[in-house]
């Protein structure tokens, strides 16, 4: 047994059973409380530390069942084991369900019920090791910055963290809305619960709804077991739908059933179950044009979009480059020894600033890194800034050089044409509506002429 022995209560109305425990439970080393009804479990719970709770069904006033609903609804998160005299499969299941670790039949038998208050001290024992472990890790990174946009952005988190309203990340790839999703987490008071990321995009439109709401055995071909699904693991925590904006029709309505109702119903299931998560949606795509465009749902977007907060593209806060540039370097060099001691000179910080940045915080990641590998000295340069290829920040070739390289009428006319569409793209931080309104085409056209010309961002 450990050094501080774990506490015990022991809820039951007849008092015979409660001694019978108590006897048995402390000749095993164990603390133990006792309860006689539900109230008094609430009551010795506001004083007392419990680590795990033996508890009847049958009781007067409150029962068993209610009272682990009520430490479900209070986040009293300890393992319980139910015991009744009167107990069959639907009972057990039903208890399991709510969150029982075990069902014992009266009179338990006493090995049987040894094992199980070890298995669930074990279980509480890992699960509290587990946190402790994850308070050690490192911090969710810095979001780093001091321009108009990132202040914003800090303040709207510091005030919306601690409610449980909706969020809705919007920006560009690579502008950093993960992170903002997850500061949003670490700052609020399910910190210490599940932070559950799932990435619409990256998931067939076919499985997305078994990876949200999880399915049950043999909903369909391959379903060999139950699987748990997304909104189930973030029960208590927050749940991350990443680019949301790929999301399918079905799975769309599923979302929206389960942000009104606080409860799902799984793949080839017909009972519903309760979740209490917090949603973070984020996407890279203007939801108002696919609601147009009816690839959106608009009711879904309103009850996603209660708090919006846009993370600006680097180029519009070129201030914050050089702390970005900076701050990866000394993080390559914490990890690798091959960046120790390398750093950037002012011209080469300038240098970074000028830069488009159309890959935003990811491509300045990589820009950093390589630089960093190829750098000739200790200290990074202008010029080395210069010469490097940024595969984002590429110029559109010019019209000389098409009269030099197409030798076909049709060739240099639809050249000329990509070039002019990426030239407006650009002008026009590359919203397509604004662009389609200013050389004066449909955005279904534009939409046609990117498609046509493997015009991407």
């Amino acid at each position: 047994m450990p050094d501080k022995s774990p506490t015990i209560l022991v809820t039951d109305d007849e008092e015979s059973i409660r001694n019978s425990l108590r006897d048995i439970l402390e000749f095993e080393g164990y603390r133990v409380l006792e309860a006689e009804d539900g109230e008094q479990v609430f009551q010795i719970l506001s004083e007392e530390t419990v680590d795990l709770m033996l508890l009847d069904i049958k009781m007067k006033g409150m029962d068993g069942m209610e009272v682990l609903s009520k430490l479900k609804e209070n986040k009293l998160h300890f393992p319980v084991i139910m015991i009744s005299g009167h107990g069959n499969i639907e009972i057990a299941v039903e208890a399991t369900k709510k969150g029982a670790f075990d069902f014992i039949q009266k009179p338990p038998d006493l090995n049987r019920l040894l094992v199980s208050v070890r298995n669930a001290l074990d279980q509480r024992r890992l699960s509290e090791e587990n946190k402790t472990i994850r308070s050690r890790l490192p911090e969710v990174p810095e979001i780093i910055g001091e321009s108009r946009g990132i202040k914003k952005i800090k303040e709207t988190i510091d005030k919306v963290a601690q409610t449980n309203s909706r969020v809705m990340v919007t920006g560009e790839n690579g502008t950093g809305k993960e992170l903002v999703a997850r500061w949003i987490h670490e700052k609020s008071q399910r910190r210490n619960e599940e932070f559950v990321e799932v990435n619409c995009a990256a998931i067939p439109a076919d499985l997305l709804e078994s990876e949200l709401f999880g399915h049950e055995k043999g909903a369909f071909t391959g379903a060999s077991s139950q699987r748990i699904g997304k909104f189930e693991q973030a029960d208590g925590g927050t749940l991350f739908l990443d680019e949301v904006g790929d999301m399918s029709p079905n799975a769309q309505a599923k979302v929206l059933r389960a942000l009104q109702e606080n409860a799902i119903i799984r793949v080839g299931g017909t009972e519903k179950i309760t979740v209490d998560v917090r949603v973070i949606a984020a996407t890279n795509k203007d939801l108002l044009e696919e609601i147009e465009a009816g690839g959106f749902r608009e009711d879904l977007y309103h009850r996603l979009n209660v708090i919006p907060i846009h993370v600006p593209p680097l180029r519009q806060r070129r201030e914050d480059v050089p702390a970005l540039a900076r701050r990866w370097l000394k993080h390559l060099a914490e990890k690798d020894i091959t960046f120790s001691g390398i750093s950037f000179s002012d011209d080469a910080l300038e240098a970074l600033k000028e830069q488009q940045w159309s890959g935003n915080v990811r491509e300045l990641q990589n820009a950093v890194e390589r630089l960093g590998l190829l750098a000739e000295g200790t200290t990074i340069t202008g010029k080395e800034v210069s010469n490097l290829t940024l595969t984002g920040s590429r110029k559109p070739e010019g019209a000389d050089s098409l009269l030099d390289s197409i030798d076909t009428f049709q060739g240099f006319k639809e050249a000329s044409e990509r070039l002019f569409l990426l030239r407006k793209l650009n002008e026009n931080d590359w919203n397509i509506s604004q662009t389609a309104e200013a050389i004066d085409i449909q955005r279904s056209h534009m939409y046609n002429k990117m498609k046509k010309y493997d015009i991407e961002r």
